[in-house]
């Protein structure tokens, strides 16, 4: 059977020679509007694009006949995975092809800030000198903090220690083991904040890292501290640039990322500013990984073709289990169970088992992955998966062990985990009560019934009068509404587990007030919204 591939956004001309030594037709039009592609995408098998073709619900309803979308890099953030998982489409990504370019991006950008290289140039070029204004400082000797130790995270750190930096990073899903081997020193978020002399993210946009940098948290930034952002738009707060550097808090920004690409007409005001310096979202554009993300997709998309090999499909699992109803909703508990415990597990652990009893021992496999997928989706700067959840399991040196029992004494149907004795919440055990109902039944021992649904206040307390009343006054006090609670206690006049679903998120100072209640402790904030 002959085969038919779209190539779009320019990708590099060896993507098509790769499908040609195979035997496979390749189109790379220019300029294609959005009608002619919704009127052409349907007669390809194939189709690869970079970051400017979006790939969305509506087309996919024009594309009948196609079977794959490749993205040529990392980020699929332009491709609607869940859309084309429902039309059966497989959808493939490169995600080791970029790591060097944006390392090595990061690292230029680093010694640029450090040397005001990009300022120095200009004022030269246009006619003048004026070397004292220019005066730079050595990164030698000066302290690098990364917040994300993936794979460019570790990179840079690998680069920077070659010239002389003393580099600590924020990763709660690195082991002290990785770290070790790179030689970086890990620490919580806020002393490396005040720690760093330059900080350079690589880390996913979420919640919990946009706003890394703002004005609201000032008092725990190194004075002088110089900001590098290669991985995503909006981790440092853009509007808040200019008054910190004014200020005198941030010595100087480097920016290759922008919440807006390309950036909004007010941003593009503060970007003039002479202590930014800015690149066009240049961190994968070399020629080394547009060739090595063109050979990659080729190869990729050939063999899911010819049915030979499947290697960086983000959605091959989804497509089987979408037809298949006995394991879906287990699949979804399993994810939000993950969510949950990489939420309360200690930071840097290493050591997990997950037990599966009943219908789930038949699906352990696909389980684990839904879980690793839930605990480490805030923390992975990838679109985290079924596929690949292992493999950023494995980079980050966890350690699983896997265990099938054939029944439990309460519940059939069962998914546990044990995040280790070092762990405020050690074991965590949760099943499927009906159609998109999800429930915890039990935490260390404690019966505890709670459903597994937005936003979640659970603590340990002293089990005696007037504690439920001390907690829920406290959260009224701050016009934060009840929803939904649960109680656990193994016996009167003992410990006790509370959880309380809320109707707002709840911030760092909301979560202390709690924590200052007489004879409450481990409290944790979890997020499923």
């Amino acid at each position: 059977m002959s085969f038919k591939v779209l190539l779009l956004d320019n990708v590099d001309p060896v993507c098509a020679e790769i499908f040609e030594r195979r035997g496979i037709q390749t189109d790379q039009p220019e300029n294609v509007t959005l009608d002619e592609l919704k009127r052409i995408i349907g007669n390809y098998e194939a189709v690869v694009v970079r970051s400017a073709t979006t790939v969305d619900a509506e087309l996919l309803q024009h594309s009948n006949g196609l079977k794959i979308i490749g993205r040529a890099g990392v980020g699929v953030d332009n491709i609607d995975i869940s859309a084309a998982t429902t039309k059966g489409v497989l959808v493939m990504n490169t995600p080791d092809g970029n790591t060097i370019s944006t390392a090595e991006h990061t690292c230029g950008l680093i010694i640029a800030l450090a040397r005001n290289i990009p300022q120095s140039v200009e004022r030269v070029k246009s006619g003048g000198w004026d070397r004292k204004k220019f005066m730079g400082t050595e990164v030698h000797g000066k302290i690098l903090g990364i917040v994300g130790l993936g794979k460019i995270g570790s990179e840079v750190a690998l680069r920077m220690k070659e010239f002389g930096m003393d580099v600590y990073a924020y990763d709660p899903f690195t082991t002290q083991d990785h770290a070790g081997r790179l030689g970086v020193q890990l620490v919580e978020l806020d002393e490396l904040l005040g720690l760093s002399d330059f900080l350079t993210v690589h880390t996913p946009l979420t919640e919990k890292t946009r706003d890394l940098v703002s004005l609201k948290n000032v008092s725990k930034l190194k004075k002088g501290i110089r900001l590098v952002n290669c991985a995503r738009g909006g981790i440092f707060n853009e509007q808040d640039l200019v008054p910190l550097i004014e200020q005198g808090i941030v010595g100087g920004v480097a920016l290759d990322v922008y919440s807006e690409e390309p950036p909004a007409p007010e941003l593009y005001e503060a970007l003039k500013h002479p202590a930014i310096i800015c690149t066009p979202h240049l961190g994968a554009s070399t020629e080394e990984a547009q060739e090595k993300v063109a050979v990659q997709i080729a190869n990729q998309i050939a063999d899911a073709l010819e049915n030979k090999n499947y290697k960086g499909s983000l959605n091959s699992k989804s497509i089987s289990l979408l037809t298949n109803s006995e394991v879906q909703p287990y699949v979804e508990l399993a994810e939000k169970l993950g969510l949950v415990s990489g939420q309360i597990m200690p930071k840097n652990a290493n050591n997990f088992s997950f037990e599966y009893t009943g219908i789930c021992t038949k699906y352990s496999d696909v389980l684990t992955d839904a879980i690793l997928k839930g605990m480490l989706s805030q923390y992975v700067d990838e679109s985290v998966n079924l596929i690949n959840a292992r493999h950023y399991a494995t980079e980050r040196g966890f350690r699983l062990s896997e265990t099938n029992k054939s029944d439990d004494k309460n519940y059939n149907d069962l998914i546990t985990i044990r995040l280790g004795d070092s762990s405020d919440y050690k074991q965590i055990s949760a099943a499927v009560f009906g159609p998109g109902d999800y429930r915890i039944i039990e935490i260390d021992g404690f019966g505890i019934e709670l459903r597994l649904e937005g936003d979640i206040l659970m603590y340990q307390n002293i089990d005696r009068p007037g504690m439920l009343a001390a907690v829920a006054g406290k959260l009224a006090s701050q016009n934060i509404n009840i929803g939904a609670l649960s109680l656990g206690r193994t016996a009167k006049g003992s410990n006790a587990i509370t959880a309380v679903i809320v109707d707002k998120k709840l911030n760092n100072e909301e979560l202390q007030s709690i924590y200052n209640l007489d004879g409450v402790h481990n409290v944790k904030y979890i997020s499923l919204s």
